[in-house]
């Protein structure tokens, strides 16, 4: 059996390790000219669910480097609000072993360290174009620079603007969800950490505002092992109509309508974004998948983004995505050993639907222009009562523990509660 991978994102390549892992014939085809074009250093938490899917495909070397080039795990999940008060502090386990442990990543380092051991498999300068399905039950995708290559499965990696996509199920709808984000880094020095809220090093922090805004923090360290500088990084994300009109506004300007829009935030807390790299910063309109309707199944699937995008609010996206290639990667290599391709595809597919599209929905919640929280008179309300529910929940140790385990039920669907997470 011969695979066609179309995508070199984080699902894809954990997908060809493991398919290589077991002596399955791989191919994976990839944009990018170079391992490293297009590429932001911008963080990737890994979840329990997406450490223990690459530890299960990728070889041990592989998966060791990987261990190596991630920055500090978070200890801390944090909520204030934008003034840098405290809403609610939660502790995430650190005492779970690299195959299941929460873990904090560059997208540039992973990448380099997922590529390890594909040399032979990924082919870069690659960009896909279409593909037929042939009477003898293969398939043949073809490229924009007039080559085509043939198998017996291909699998959509391709991300959110996935051309596997849109050949393969056209009616499926990715939707703005009314939010902007923009997002930026900066060196992480004794003097720009003196501007973290508490127990941002060392932690997630999330800051929300007054009219539905939030932002995002993230502190990483590597602990000298040369893989990258250390860096702080920050997103802001608010409703598409608190924003001006960015079309055509360089980086160093995207920059300033944030400091524009936070004329109250914490005084830190604007430094920072100040301090931002201009060249670092960038803007997103967030969408997403809706749920699809059930399709019958073929030797063509898809996996992550491509099938199932979702917002950043639950930070499961990459994580969904290798959770898809280790299951994917599991029905194929038992088509590998004689089960029906297309009967292991549909396995997969009815159970990834099921997960992925609950991840989507829940991820939504936490980005969604519509919600009361961002319309401009009851959403400065709807934000106070969020505010007074996080300190409620902070105070009763009942409800914090509840809270947090609900959190990591989502991030680890093995492990028991009181193992990922719990009440600090």
């Amino acid at each position: 059996m011969r695979v066609l991978i179309i995508g070199a994102g984080t699902g894809g390549l954990c997908l060809a390790h493991g398919l290589k892992k077991a002596g399955v014939d791989v191919v994976l085809f990839e944009r990018d000219r170079t391992p490293r074009s297009m590429l932001i250093g911008y963080r990737v938490g890994i979840s329990p669910d997406g450490s223990r899917a690459l530890h299960s495909c990728l070889p041990p070397d592989v998966f060791a480097e990987f261990v190596r080039t991630t920055a500090r795990p978070p200890k801390h999940i944090v909520m204030r609000t934008e003034k840098y008060k405290e809403l609610l502090v939660g502790d995430v386990a650190t005492d779970l072993d690299d195959s299941r442990s929460e873990k904090s990543v560059s997208r540039i380092a992973m990448r380099t360290a997922l590529l390890g051991g594909l040399d032979d498999v990924v082919r870069f300068d690659k960009t896909f174009k279409r593909f037929t399905r042939n009477d003898d039950g293969t398939v043949t995708a073809f490229f924009d620079d007039g080559t085509s290559v043939t198998g017996d499965v291909l699998v959509g990696a391709d991300g959110a603007q996935s051309r596997v996509r849109r050949q393969h199920l056209p009616d499926a709808k990715v939707v703005d969800t009314g939010i902007t984000s923009i997002a930026g880094k900066l060196p992480l020095t004794e003097e720009n950490a003196k501007l973290l809220p508490p127990l941002a090093d060392g932690g997630i922090t999330l800051l929300f505002g007054p009219h539905g805004e939030f932002v995002i923090i993230h502190v990483m360290r590597f602990d000298g092992t040369g893989v990258e500088d250390d860096y702080i990084m920050w997103g802001y994300a608010a409703a598409h109509h608190k924003f001006p009109d960015m079309k055509g506004m360089s980086q160093a300007e995207l920059k300033q309508a944030v400091l524009t829009m936070t004329p109250k935030f914490h005084p830190n807390l604007r430094k920072l974004f100040a301090l931002a790299t201009p060249e670092t910063v960038f803007q997103i309109r967030v969408r997403t998948s809706e749920r699809l309707q059930p399709w019958k199944p073929s030797n063509v699937t898809m996996i992550g983004d491509s099938v199932h995008l979702m917002t950043p609010g639950r930070g499961i996206g990459a994580n969904t995505a290798l959770r898809d290639a280790e299951l994917l990667s599991r029905k194929l290599i038992e088509a590998h050993h004689g089960k029906n391709v297309v009967e292991a595809i549909g396995e997969y597919e009815q159970e990834m639907v099921e997960y992925g599209f609950e991840a989507v929905e829940a991820s939504r919640e936490m980005m969604d222009g519509n919600s009361v929280v961002h319309k401009p008179v009851i959403g400065r309300a709807a934000a106070a009562f969020q505010r007074t529910f996080l300190r409620v929940t902070n105070a009763v140790p009942v409800l914090k523990r509840k809270m947090l385990a609900e959190d990591a039920a989502e991030r680890d669907h093995v492990s028991s509660d009181h193992e990922v997470v719990h009440a600090g």
